[in-house]
């Protein structure tokens, strides 16, 4: 592999990327030959084909996604290394692409906005997503670090609790069971329940909860895309819902939406800041990591109360 550059690394990367010859060139500033002959150099250089070619156009074979997985780790590592010739320079700057689940975009960018005000210099984007599409991004390297209420487990990842994550059952304020206090689980799984989509962490708890209850969870309820359509449905009378206390904040606050009083609830889970292990920390990753650890847990959404008041 000494024949290998970090162009071919590229060529490689372009190509999956755009999914065709001609695109991929003109990414990077280069003719379709000069780019087909830095594949076949590559392809040579293995002795296997790196993609099929298809009328829709190039699809990587099992040689390809190697290959690009090990381009992916190549890259990181450069940014890796410019991170640290500017540490030992004295420059506080970095990058860091954090990745969210749609849960947390309720507190991520006033901790985004706390972070960067003592650390100005460092470049930070942020990605927003369900549980599947942040995996997919920890997965393709598209992110460093992710914020999400369980660990993912499709890929290698370590993780640190930075804060509480309460999980409750809301209604609409004129609800029949806003006066009841101690709900039970089975008076609870008669109702109609809003639920987010197959795979997301709020219903894989709400699945949980619900189990022992005979027969419910084989009809769990009405899917919806999003959390905000989730409590605009429950505010129109359209049900109930399961979903986490941090997204409800300033409807509870306003009255537009109502805690039920269930036994077993909130249910606690906790936020977790994930990275994978195979991702070499930066400087600007590690910063960000130790600011969560201390600080992650002020800017959470804060409930004077998660139970409504009981009656006497």
């Amino acid at each position: 592999m000494r024949n290998l550059t970090l162009k071919h690394f590229k060529t490689v990367q372009a190509i999956i990327k755009c999914g065709k010859i001609v695109s991929a060139a003109k990414m990077l500033g280069l003719s379709p030959p000069a780019l087909t002959i830095q594949l076949r150099q590559v392809e040579e250089e293995f002795q296997l084909a790196l993609f099929d070619r298809t009328s829709d156009g190039m699809r990587p074979t099992a040689a390809g996604l190697a290959f690009v997985e090990t381009a992916q780790v190549i890259e990181e590592h450069l940014g890796l290394l410019e991170d640290k010739m500017d540490a030992i320079k004295g420059v506080r700057t970095g990058s860091l692409r954090l990745g969210v689940v749609s849960t947390a975009k309720y507190f991520a960018p006033r901790l985004m906005a706390a972070f960067m005000k003592d650390h100005p210099d460092i470049d930070m984007r942020l990605a927003i997503g369900n549980r599947a599409q942040t995996i997919d991004n920890l997965r393709n390297h598209d992110i460093d670090i992710a914020l999400m209420g369980r660990p993912a487990k499709e890929v290698p990842v370590r993780a640190s609790v930075f804060g509480d994550h309460p999980l409750v059952i809301i209604a609409p304020p004129d609800h029949p069971l806003v006066a009841a206090r101690d709900i039970s689980k089975e008076r609870i799984a008669e109702e109609h329940f809003l639920i987010r989509e197959p795979g997301s962490g709020t219903r894989i708890s709400l699945e949980i909860f619900l189990s022992d209850v005979p027969g419910r969870i084989d009809d769990l309820g009405v899917e919806m895309a999003s959390n905000e359509t989730i409590k605009q449905a429950v505010m129109a009378g359209l049900g109930i819902a399961f979903i986490s206390a941090h997204t409800i904040a300033a409807e509870t606050e306003a009255g537009r939406l109502v805690i039920l009083d269930v036994v077993g609830m909130p249910i606690r889970r906790q936020w977790f800041s994930v990275m994978r292990t195979d991702h070499a920390i930066s400087p600007a990753m590690a910063t960000f990591n130790d600011f969560l650890m201390r600080k992650g847990a002020m800017y959470l959404p804060l409930f004077g109360k998660l139970y409504p008041d009981k009656a006497g």
